[in-house]
């Protein structure tokens, strides 16, 4: 598995998450400070879009790294009660918690997985000098 279209499926709270390298994802709420590094074991899949490497459950050796950038608040989500012919309502509101993450890399043994190639920006200077 070679390229740049690598993903991986992660577990963390009882949830899966598809992830590539690069990308920002909002997981449930971990006790983490903002810019420590997290490392993930629990990789079900690694893949691209060519094949596919399946753990049963898990992939041994494999793991995700990802910087915390802090913790964030989801949409509200109004709760409303509601008794007939009693004259009860009741009417919450309330916010889900999430950690932001940015995914830096995801490691599997024997597969090298390279990574991403950034465009260098040319400055005002190498513009000029080239003539262009």
């Amino acid at each position: 598995m070679e390229g740049t279209n690598i993903y991986a499926i992660i577990e963390t709270g009882g949830k899966q998450y598809r992830i590539t390298q690069g990308q920002t994802v909002d997981v449930d709420n971990l006790n983490v400070i903002d810019g420590d590094t997290i490392e993930f074991d629990k990789v079900l899949v690694i893949g691209d879009e060519k094949n596919a490497t399946i753990g049963a459950p898990t992939i041994e050796g494999a793991k995700v790294t990802a910087t915390s950038k802090g913790t964030v608040r989801g949409d509200k989500i109004i709760v409303y009660k509601f008794k007939s012919k009693v004259r009860f309502r009741k009417k919450t509101g309330h916010h889900q918690l999430f950690t932001r993450l940015a995914i830096d890399k995801i490691e599997a043994p024997g597969i090298e997985i390279k990574e991403p190639v950034k465009k260098a920006r040319r400055t005002k200077k190498e513009e000029n000098e080239s003539g262009s």
